[in-house]
């Protein structure tokens, strides 16, 4: 897909600090929009994060390589964390250009290739262009601007057209705020695309990110095997899927939510 400037609103500069080892990427203000632990680069270095690749418990953990795609960049953790040690398929969307230039020449994001791909451009356009139709197996959604108040993509519309990208068995990971009066509302939503039996959540990390998973085409596999594949990855790629696992849960009662 050719690549254009954003629309909308002038985006936030990309900036960076540095603090006990890490690096962090901000986008005009003192929130935090990524991480990277300059001593080692590959690991995942917010707790949010690793939580976001808790989709991995629910594939295969024998599948040959599939597609990951992230919208939003942020610091590029996710994006080269499936590109360099899951080497999969990955492709990044990012609406604002100068986060992809500080993740080339602070966060280790490397040249694009064969099996990497970075496009500018919004995710909403993204999600909905035909060509990328059940074309994705693991879809990582992390859009939050530089006030980080709440997802900037957030509708039903957008859900669906995130439910059509992904494969039979495809499963997205999304990143709200837990403890916002807003969670109900977007995981809802969610919900509503994807149905109650094809969503959950794992509960709060300390700061009240609120990772929900969503997947299409199959039932969620039973404890044992959840239990079998959250060892497999701690033994492979040294996450702390078991923690994942007793986290865990189903959403709230939505009956009382606005969709």
């Amino acid at each position: 897909m050719a690549q254009r400037p954003p629309r909308g609103p002038l985006l936030a500069p990309a900036t960076v600090s540095e603090a006990d080892g890490v690096r962090y990427l901000h986008l005009g203000t003192i929130w935090v929009q990524g991480a990277m632990r300059i001593a080692k680069p590959q690991r995942l270095e917010l707790e949010y994060v690793q939580r976001m690749m808790a989709w991995l418990l629910l594939r295969p953990t024998e599948e040959p390589e599939g597609h990951a795609v992230q919208l939003g960049l942020g610091a590029a953790a996710i994006t080269r964390f499936c590109h360099q040690k899951l080497r999969w398929r990955t492709t990044a969307v990012e609406i604002n250009p100068t986060v992809i230039g500080v993740c080339r020449a602070w966060f280790k994001l490397p040249a694009d290739d064969a099996r990497l791909s970075v496009t500018l451009a919004d995710a909403g356009d993204w999600v909905r262009e035909p060509a990328h139709a059940e074309s994705v197996d693991a879809l990582c959604v992390d859009l939050y601007d530089h006030e980080a108040a709440a997802p900037v993509l957030d509708d039903e519309a957008f859900y669906r057209s995130c439910h059509a990208v992904l494969t039979e068995g495809g499963v997205m990971s999304v990143n709200l705020f837990g403890r916002d009066v807003s969670f109900g509302r977007s995981a809802a939503r969610i919900a509503a695309v994807f149905g109650d039996a094809h969503v959950a959540m794992l509960k709060p990390t300390k700061e009240g990110n609120t990772i929900v998973l969503a997947w299409k085409g199959f039932e969620l596999p039973d404890r044992e095997l959840l239990a079998a594949r959250a060892e497999a990855l701690e033994d492979r790629f040294d996450l702390p899927a078991r923690k994942w696992l007793k986290l865990l849960q189903n959403l709230p009662d939505r009956s009382a939510t606005a969709s």
